[in-house]
C-alpha cells in the first residue's frame, strides 16, 4: 500500500463575520491542529484561558473556517485500485473538497473517513488541491435545538447533544466553554492495490499447554464489488514475536483458505500495574500478492491475558470486580478526562507523562470519561506498557439523544470504527454505554420515547456491536449501574457507583465510612491548583477565591463557598491567599484518603476506588490530582501512599465522628484506633506493625509493635487500642508498617480536627543535597510540602507527616535550585 502523509502547514480563513481577523490570503496553520491553536499561535486571539478571555474568543465559533492544501498525485497512484483521501479526525462539521469538487461530508469527529479519489474526473496526475470547510458548531446545535429540543448538563451550552463532538468542549462543571474546531488527527493518502486488511480480531484461548491466538481476518477488495476472505484477495502471513525475541510464524498458500492459528508455549502474562508484569507481544499481520510483494500490513502489540469483570451473586447483593488471568484486583486509578481544550496541543509525550505520572502513584487503572473523545491510539499503547486497565466510556455523557434512522446509522459506524481500533489492547478492562444517562433519564422523568430510546441505544445497538466485533469483552450499560433497565442505578449492593454526598451532599469526609460501595467509578472533592498555576491565569488583583476571575476558572457554580465550608471545619482561616491554596489542596486529600483506606479495608466487597479526576483540561479549580500543567497536588501525593500495594491504615474514632461541633454538651468521648494492613499483592507478606501514641511535642506517650502476616490479595485488621484517657487535642498516633527492614507505608492520625490540634512550631529547614531534599523539624509537622522557590520539583514524597527529626526526600524531575517548606502550623 503506497502512503503519503498530508500532514504539515496548510492555509486557514475565516469565512464569516470575523473573516479580517486573518489576512485575506490567510495564515499558515498546523494539520493535525485547531483554529483556536492557529490563531494563538499567530498571536491573533488572547490567551483563551488567561483570566476571561475565554469569552472573547467564543464568539470566533460562529464563524465557518476553511483549510486548504495541496497535494501531489504521482502516476503510480493513479495506476492503483483505490486512492482514499483519510482523516482519522475532523472536528467537526466539515464539506471536503479537492480541485473545488465536493467529494463528500464529515459530521462525527468520534469517525474516520475516507474518499476513493479515483471516483472523481478532477483528480489528475501531479498537483491537486485539497479544501476543508468546517461549519459554525455553535450555529448547528442552536439551530438544531430549536427544531428538537434535547436535555443534557446545565454546564454545557444547549442542544449540545445533537452534535457528535466531545460534549466538554460546549463546557461542563470543569471546563469552559471554548468548542475549538480543527483537523485534530492525521490526514493520509492511502493507494490501494487490489485489496486490504479491513478487520483483525485475535481471540486468545488460554490453556495449560500455553496460549492459542486464533486470528479471524478480513478483507476489503478494491478490484471485486465485494468484501471476502483473504483466499480472494492476496495471501495472509502473521509473525507473532515473544519479549524474549522468539518469533512463531503462519501462513497460508496462494487461493487457500484456513485457519490462522498459531500456540504461544510458555506464555508470558500480562498483569495491571502492581500484580506482575507488561510484556507485549508483536503481531505483523501481511497481506501479500501472488509474487510475495506486500498490499497491506497490520502491526499491533498485544498482551496474553483473560480480561472481565466478575458480576458474581454474593453474601451483600453481587460483586463487580476486574478478573483478570483468573484473579479479581481491587481497582485504583482516577477519571482521565480531554488533557486540553485545544486538542492540537495533545500529544504522545505529554499524554505518557501523565500516564506515567498516574502510575508513579500507584494507579492500575483509569476511565476514559464519556463527555470527551476516543483517544489517540498512542494513549492505549501507553496503557499498555504501564498496565493500567481502561475502563473505557462510550462517548454519550450527562444527555439526551434524539435517535433518528441518520443518528443511529452515525452512531453504528463510530461503534464499530472505535471498537475495531481498540479491541485489541491488552489494557482495555470493559466497554461502557455512557457516563450518568441511566440515572438522570430518571430524574429527568423524560417520557417513555425518551426511555425506550435508551434501552434501544445502549442496551441494543451498542452491545450487539460489541458483541459482534468484541465478543470476548466485557459490556456495561452505563455508569453508574446495577446492571441496566433502570433496576436499582443507585445501588451499593450491586454493579458500580457514582457518590457524590461528601462534596456535593456536603457531608463530612467520615460519611465514606457508613458505606460499602461494590465498585465506585466516581467520587472526589475539589481543590485550587498551586499558587504557580494560579498566577498563570490571573493579574495580582484577581487573587481573591471569589473574584470574578477565580470564579470564571471554577465551572462548579458556587464551589468556591463550597471549599471554604469545608475549610472552616478542619482548618484555622489562612493567614493569605496563598495558603488558602495550600489548605484546599490538604482537604481535597483528606477527603479521598478517608473514602480509599476505607474501601481498601473491606476489599471482597467493594472492588474499586476510581476517583473524579486524573487531570485537568485547562487551568481551574477543580478535582483533578493533576493540575493543567502537570503539577501534581496534595491528592495526587497522598494516592501515591493510598494506593500503595501494602497499605497500613487507621480506623480512627475520636472528636471528628464523635463530637461534630465543640460546642455540643461537653462529656467523654471514645478516643480509639484500630490499625489495618491491606495487601494488594499475589504473595503473602510479613512485617512489622509499629506504632507509638505522641505529645505535639514528638515526645512518646505509648508504643508498641507486633509481627503481623497477610495473606495475599487480603488484608488483616489489627486489636483495636484505646486511648480514651488522653486529651484528644494533645495526641496523634504514628504508624508504619515494616517488611524486610524497609517501611512500606507509614502515616499520623489526629483525633481533633487539625484547627483544634495543639501545634508546637515545628521551625520546620530544609536543604537541597544534589538529588535528595532534607527536611528538619523540631516537633510533629503535618502535610509538609516541600517547594521549588525558583521552578518545579516532582518528588518522591510531599505534603507528608513527621516527627522531630528529618526526613529526606528524593527529586525525581524538575530544575527547581533552590526550596523552602511549610505545615499545617503555618497556615493561620
Amino acid at each position: 500500500m503506497l502512503k503519503k502523509s498530508l500532514n504539515g502547514a496548510w492555509n486557514l480563513q475565516i469565512i464569516g463575520k470575523d473573516s479580517s481577523l486573518v489576512p485575506r490570503e490567510g495564515i499558515s496553520a498546523k494539520i493535525p491542529g485547531s483554529v483556536y491553536g492557529a490563531l494563538l499561535e499567530k498571536e491573533l486571539i488572547p490567551d483563551p484561558f488567561y483570566r476571561d478571555n475565554e469569552l472573547k474568543v467564543l464568539p470566533l465559533m460562529e464563524n465557518d473556517f476553511c483549510y486548504t492544501t495541496d497535494f501531489e498525485v504521482t502516476d503510480k497512484m493513479l495506476g492503483c485500485d483505490a486512492l482514499l483521501l483519510r482523516f482519522d479526525g475532523i472536528d467537526t462539521l466539515a464539506d471536503v473538497y479537492v480541485n473545488n469538487v465536493q467529494i463528500g461530508c464529515a459530521y462525527n469527529m468520534h469517525r474516520i473517513w475516507e474518499f476513493n479519489l479515483l471516483e472523481l474526473d478532477s483528480i489528475r496526475e501531479g498537483d491537486n488541491q485539497l479544501k476543508v470547510v468546517l461549519h459554525s458548531p455553535t450555529k448547528y446545535i442552536r439551530e438544531e435545538n430549536e427544531k428538537v429540543a434535547v436535555q443534557g448538563s446545565q454546564d454545557a451550552m444547549v442542544g449540545f447533544p445533537h452534535l457528535r463532538k466531545a460534549h466538554c468542549m460546549f463546557g461542563w462543571d470543569w471546563g469552559p466553554r471554548l468548542p475549538d474546531a480543527g483537523i485534530f488527527r492525521d490526514v493520509t493518502l492511502l493507494g490501494v492495490k487490489k485489496s486490504r486488511l479491513d478487520s483483525v480480531y485475535i481471540t486468545q484461548i488460554h490453556e495449560e499447554e500455553g496460549v492459542t491466538l486464533d486470528f479471524d481476518i478480513a478483507l476489503e477488495l478494491f478490484s471485486h464489488k465485494e468484501s471476502g476472505l483473504a483466499s480472494d484477495g492476496g495471501r495472509i502471513q502473521i509473525a507473532v514475536t515473544a519479549p524474549d525475541g522468539q518469533v512463531m510464524t503462519v501462513e497460508d498458500g496462494p487461493g487457500e483458505e484456513q485457519d490462522y492459528k498459531l500456540v504461544v508455549k510458555n506464555p508470558k502474562l500480562w498483569w495491571p500495574n502492581g500484580y506482575g508484569e507488561q510484556p507485549l507481544y508483536q503481531v505483523k499481520v501481511s497481506l501479500l500478492d501472488e509474487d510475495g510483494s506486500e498490499l497491506d500490513v497490520w502491526e499491533r502489540k498485544i498482551g496474553l491475558r483473560t480480561m472481565t469483570v466478575n458480576t458474581d451473586k454474593d453474601e451483600w447483593g453481587s460483586c463487580f470486580a476486574h478478573e483478570v488471568n483468573g484473579v479479581k484486583i481491587f481497582a485504583m486509578g482516577a477519571d482521565y478526562i480531554p488533557e486540553d481544550n485545544l486538542l492540537g496541543r495533545i500529544h504522545q509525550e505529554r499524554t505518557r507523562r501523565l500516564l506515567e505520572d498516574a502510575v508513579a502513584a500507584n494507579h492500575n487503572c483509569i476511565r476514559v470519561w464519556g463527555g470527551g473523545y476516543y483517544p489517540d491510539d498512542y494513549f492505549f499503547d501507553i496503557c499498555d506498557e504501564l498496565g493500567l486497565v481502561v475502563w473505557q466510556d462510550f462517548m454519550y455523557a450527562c444527555a439526551s439523544y434524539e435517535l433518528d434512522d441518520a443518528f443511529e446509522a452515525n452512531i453504528t459506524q463510530e461503534t464499530i470504527e472505535n471498537v475495531r481500533r481498540i479491541r485489541h489492547h491488552a489494557c482495555l478492562g470493559l466497554w461502557c454505554g455512557n457516563n450518568e444517562i441511566e440515572t438522570q433519564i430518571e430524574f429527568w422523568k423524560t417520557s417513555e420515547k425518551q426511555k425506550y430510546d435508551y434501552i434501544k441505544l445502549y442496551e441494543y445497538i451498542i452491545p450487539k456491536i460489541v458483541k459482534e466485533e468484541d465478543p470476548n469483552a466485557f459490556y456495561w450499560p452505563s455508569s453508574p449501574s446495577s446492571g441496566g433497565n433502570f433496576e436499582n442505578s443507585w445501588s451499593e449492593d450491586h454493579g458500580d457507583m457514582h457518590y457524590w454526598d461528601v462534596w456535593h451532599g456536603n457531608k463530612p469526609f467520615t460519611e465514606y465510612r457508613k458505606f460499602h460501595f461494590r465498585y465506585l467509578s466516581e467520587f472526589g472533592f475539589q481543590s485550587f491548583p498551586s499558587l504557580k498555576t494560579v498566577e498563570s491565569f490571573t493579574e495580582p488583583s484577581d487573587r481573591n477565591i471569589f473574584s470574578r476571575v477565580m470564579e470564571m476558572h471554577q465551572r462548579n457554580r458556587a464551589a468556591n463557598g463550597k471549599i471554604l465550608n469545608y475549610l472552616s471545619a478542619t482548618y484555622l482561616y489562612p493567614k493569605d491567599f496563598d495558603h488558602l491554596l495550600y489548605a484546599s489542596q490538604l482537604l481535597q486529600a483528606d477527603a479521598i484518603r478517608y473514602g480509599v483506606e476505607h474501601f481498601r479495608r473491606y476489599r471482597g466487597r467493594c472492588m474499586g476506588t476510581v476517583v473524579w479526576q486524573l487531570n485537568d483540561i485547562w487551568p481551574v479549580a477543580s478535582w483533578a490530582s493533576i493540575d493543567y500543567y502537570g503539577r501534581w497536588k496534595a491528592l495526587h501525593y497522598a494516592e501515591k501512599k493510598m494506593f500503595a500495594p501494602v497499605m497500613i491504615s487507621c480506623e480512627e474514632i475520636g472528636e471528628l465522628s464523635e463530637r461534630t461541633f465543640c460546642i455540643q454538651e461537653p462529656g467523654p468521648i471514645e478516643k480509639s484506633a484500630r490499625l489495618h494492613v491491606a495487601n494488594e499483592t499475589r504473595k503473602e507478606v510479613r512485617g512489622t506493625v509499629s506504632w507509638s501514641l505522641r505529645k505535639p511535642d514528638s515526645s512518646v506517650l505509648e508504643e508498641g509493635n507486633c509481627q503481623v502476616t497477610v495473606p495475599a490479595l487480603d488484608g488483616v485488621w489489627l486489636e483495636k487500642m484505646d486511648f480514651g484517657a488522653y486529651e484528644e487535642r494533645e495526641i496523634h498516633l504514628e504508624y508504619s508498617f515494616t517488611v524486610e527492614g524497609q517501611v512500606v507505608s507509614q502515616n499520623t492520625c489526629l483525633f481533633t480536627a487539625p484547627k483544634h490540634y495543639f501545634f508546637e512550631n515545628p521551625d520546620l529547614r530544609c536543604e537541597k543535597k544534589g538529588d535528595q531534599i532534607i527536611v528538619h523539624a523540631n516537633a510533629y509537622a503535618k502535610n509538609v510540602e516541600i517547594i521549588g522557590t525558583d521552578g518545579d520539583l516532582w518528588l518522591s514524597d510531599n505534603f507528608f507527616d513527621m516527627e522531630a527529626g528529618e526526613y529526606v526526600v528524593s527529586i525525581m524531575s524538575g530544575d527547581a535550585k533552590h526550596v523552602t517548606c511549610r505545615s499545617v502550623f503555618d497556615i493561620a
